[in-house]
């Protein structure tokens, strides 16, 4: 059906966007021009999209360190965001946050620290305004795995569930922590079960199957508006390191054979079914109009003038 194939490349055309700047990102990086930390979401684009997809603009999303795809996938402003990077004052924080201080009001993207978990709490708060208000919209928080071994986790879902708040809580399960696979730091049971029992909705995915994402999420946000709190796990991997440009295979936490599995499972593996080279010089021309956006922008003032 024709609305079926446009809604699908529009997903491709979210997912190829994302993608591409962050291998601009990691392409420019070593220019030293980027004096910030950057971690890239290459190879998780699906997460971000689909759950996006299915949210309305007045929705809003917050995010851990990792944010770049959350960013863009909620309709983040792209110029403003590689200001930020660049450290200048046309940042979307004023230069002065860097890759992990992301916000846009007007895309209802709430922002991102990056302090593991760090923005559960606040994106759990927002769902409470927006039950005492009456509101007919969700909250979304974007962390990874690891923040499910956080207290404050544990605090924040115990307290959307008692109030029933309208909140999406969606993990993206890479597996790991900086260099720790997650069997190596937790015994051996379910992230969902945790979740189920504060007494979240479960919903289990694969995180590198767009369609099957934004089914999810949408199913996710209907529950939550209706009836509380969701939790969402999603199966990914993220390709390059952890913190940084490059690949990391190399250094022994992870083998080239686990990585080139997951490789083979890429999200984009059918772009070109969807996307013509005229989208994707178009996504280029974009990206490419955004750096020079970025370099061109003057640096902050400096504190106290």
């Amino acid at each position: 059906m024709p609305g079926e194939v446009e809604q699908k490349r529009d997903l491709y055309r979210d997912m190829w966007r994302i993608r591409m700047v962050e291998e601009k990102i990691a392409e420019l990086y070593p220019e030293q021009e980027m004096r910030c930390p950057v971690h890239l979401s290459i190879g998780q684009e699906a997460c971000a999209v689909g759950v996006c997809a299915a949210l309305k603009k007045e929705d809003a999303a917050m995010s851990g360190h990792r944010a770049h795809a959350h960013y863009l996938a909620k309709g983040g402003d792209l110029k403003k965001m590689l200001a930020e990077i660049y450290g200048r004052a046309t940042g979307c924080c004023g230069g002065k946050g860097g890759s992990m201080h992301l916000i846009d009001l007007e895309a209802n993207f709430l922002g991102s620290t990056p302090i593991v978990g760090g923005t559960i709490p606040v994106a759990t708060g927002v769902a409470w305004a927006v039950k005492l208000k009456d509101e007919e919209r969700v909250t979304v928080s974007f962390f990874g795995e690891g923040a499910v071994e956080e207290g404050v986790w544990h605090e924040s879902v115990n307290f959307a569930a008692l109030h029933k708040l309208p909140i999406i809580y969606v993990c993206e399960n890479n597996f790991y922590s900086v260099y720790t696979h997650l069997k190596d730091r937790q015994p051996e049971r379910k992230l969902t079960d945790l979740a189920a029992a504060h007494g979240l909705k479960i919903w289990l995915g694969d995180g590198n199957n767009v369609q099957e994402v934004w089914e999810i999420a949408q199913a996710a946000r209907k529950w939550a508006l209706k009836s509380g709190p969701v939790f969402v796990e999603l199966a990914t991997y993220r390709w390059r390191e952890h913190c940084g440009p490059n690949y990391d295979n190399d250094i022994g936490y992870r083998t080239r054979e686990e990585f080139l599995g997951w490789q083979k499972r890429d999200p984009l593996k059918e772009v070109d079914d969807f996307l013509e080279a005229e989208d994707k010089d178009k996504i280029s021309r974009e990206i490419d109009e955004a750096v020079e956006f970025a370099k061109a922008s003057p640096w902050p003032e400096t504190y106290g003038n």
